[in-house]
């Protein structure tokens, strides 16, 4: 049987896929950083479960979360949203994607990418911890209070503590995958290749 962190029951299909595929793995693309960060904000006071099962509505809404594009949203386009049962329909989740969008593009500019800026953070190098349980894995760290403070003097909103540590884990930053799941080892081998 395989052995997975406890946070994604066999019986959730798009639990599973997402830990098998997507979560942990390091993200540098520009896009998909911003589709994450948008997604974990989305997801405040939820359970991503109910993010992953709107991820697709919000692509089409949130036109592929292009940053270039979401920050040109005016209010025709707010109001749009705010209709759109497919999303989180929050003023403040939607109006934070288009500010946070504008913070992005800042950001791009000043460092080339959001990738340059945000993995500096951790040297280039994703951070691989070693948890036994679920409970041993924090929801904020110093680190995740930095990358918050920095967003939040940059314009951004929607980005907690404990909303850029998931961010982290979900980009790859760190490697939260307990021990005895699978993933872990898979995850370790790939930054081993990629990173060195």
């Amino acid at each position: 049987m395989t052995i997975r962190c406890e946070w994604a029951p066999p019986n959730e299909p798009l639990y599973c896929s997402y830990h098998d595929s997507e979560w942990g793995v390091p993200v540098h693309d520009d896009r998909l950083l911003f589709e994450f960060l948008i997604l974990e904000g989305a997801q405040a006071g939820l359970s991503w479960i109910t993010i992953l099962k709107k991820r697709d509505n919000y692509r089409k809404a949130f036109d592929n979360f292009d940053p270039s594009q979401v920050a040109q949203y005016d209010q025709n386009k707010i109001q749009e949203l705010l209709n759109n049962p497919g999303i989180v329909r929050n003023r403040l989740k939607i109006n934070a994607a288009i500010k946070n969008a504008r913070a992005y593009l800042r950001i791009q500019e000043e460092y080339g990418s959001f990738n340059n800026f945000i993995w500096r953070y951790v040297d280039g190098c994703p951070i691989i911890n070693s948890w036994k349980t679920l409970k041993e894995i924090p929801s904020r760290t110093p680190l995740s209070d930095t990358i918050s403070k920095e967003l939040k003097k940059r314009g951004f909103s929607f980005v907690g503590s404990t909303i850029c540590y998931a961010f982290m884990q979900a980009i790859g930053m760190v490697n939260d995958h307990v021990v005895d799941c699978f993933r872990y080892r898979e995850i370790c081998e790939l930054i081993e290749q990629k990173y060195g």
